[in-house]
């Protein structure tokens, strides 16, 4: 459950305008997509992914037309598309034309390709470049591309592909979690800077999330409730468990971020649930008292009174707890809650 890149890209810069008549450098051209400037000269080479002005004894401009071609060139690849593949549909797309000499080059020039962006050493990885580390799954990559381009459409694309294929566990665990791991590093790394692409992914993930596939909710089963403690506002990790949750048919009740304790309390007697957890990210906000009054917490008839089971979820909780189930894992959480509700 904890939330405790791509080497080849680099964090984009705010865009330039780009005029009919001037273009823009290959160097204006990468910072503004997030993309090595090698990466864009080996495109051209290969693809004839390039600037199709040309002044003698000046560099070569990007025109409009051009970064439409690049543009769509970097959608397909995120996606995964092989680049040849992906160049001749940017340029059928966008109405680009190859250079003569560039389509079908060398294979060892194709597979260079493939290589420059797997992961670097960590000590040469560029500045605002998203440190997954060489192990991540081709998703992640694909995801942290998107995002650090501030590629919208791309970030939400891969993200519902990746949940509808995998479900919310694996989805989480093995592609999302990665990618926001990663952000978070370079966020701590470089201070205040590209907290926008932090902002961008996890805006894609909760929307993700919440467009899950459901379970009809299965009957006779109690009730879930997940509540961000009070001040408390990091909720993607509760999103996560309530869509594998949902996929599972368990009836959950999400309350979100920083959910008030009186509110907390009334929540529970109105629902009767068999679990409660409570997630704190960060250790300001754990609240022992209030987890141990909600397990104090009771409803139905005399003599036959119920309480929930309180699970502690996230980093802010101390590690010397030993009266709460912890949980750790989206999948661990999953069937703790599972367990506790009957189901």
């Amino acid at each position: 459950m904890s939330t405790d890149s791509d080497p080849a890209h680099t964090a984009p810069a705010p865009r330039a305008p780009v005029s009919a008549d001037v273009g823009l450098t290959t160097g204006d051209v990468a910072r503004r997509l997030g993309i090595q400037p090698t990466t864009l000269r080996s495109w051209d080479r290969r693809y004839g992914i390039g600037p199709s002005g040309h002044d003698a004894g000046r560099h070569r401009r990007w025109a409009p037309q051009d970064i439409a071609v690049l543009e769509e060139m970097c959608r397909l690849t995120a996606l995964g598309v092989p680049p040849a593949e992906a160049a001749r549909s940017a340029r059928a797309t966008a109405g680009g034309e190859p250079r003569p000499g560039t389509e079908g080059e060398r294979q060892s020039d194709t597979d260079e390709e493939a290589t420059s962006s797997a992961p670097a050493d960590p000590r040469r990885t560029p500045a605002g470049a998203l440190p997954l580390g060489r192990n991540a799954r081709a998703e992640s990559r694909g995801i942290a591309s998107a995002a650090t381009r501030l590629d919208a459409a791309s970030v939400q694309q891969q993200l519902d592909g990746v949940v509808s294929t995998y479900g919310p566990v694996e989805a989480w665990q093995e592609v999302i979690m990665p990618c926001l791991q990663a952000v978070g590093r370079r966020w701590e790394d470089a201070g205040d800077r590209h907290v926008e692409i932090e902002h961008l992914l996890s805006w894609h993930v909760s929307s993700a999330l919440r467009g899950a596939p459901l379970s009809p909710e299965r009957s006779g089963s109690a009730a879930a409730v997940l509540a961000c403690v009070p001040g408390e506002q990091h909720t993607l990790a509760l999103e996560a468990l309530a869509a594998a949750l949902g996929e599972q048919g368990v009836a959950v009740r999400m309350f979100g971020g920083a959910l008030p304790a009186p509110a907390l309390e009334d929540a529970v007697r109105r629902i009767g649930p068999a679990a409660v957890v409570l997630w704190s990210q960060v250790r300001s906000t754990a609240n022992l008292p209030l987890a141990a009054h909600v397990r104090t917490i009771d409803w139905g008839l005399r003599g036959a009174r119920r309480h929930p089971q309180v699970l502690l979820g996230g980093p802010g909780w101390p590690a010397t707890v030993r009266d709460f189930p912890r949980l750790h894992t989206l999948q661990g959480a999953v069937d703790a809650v599972r367990a506790a509700c009957g189901s």
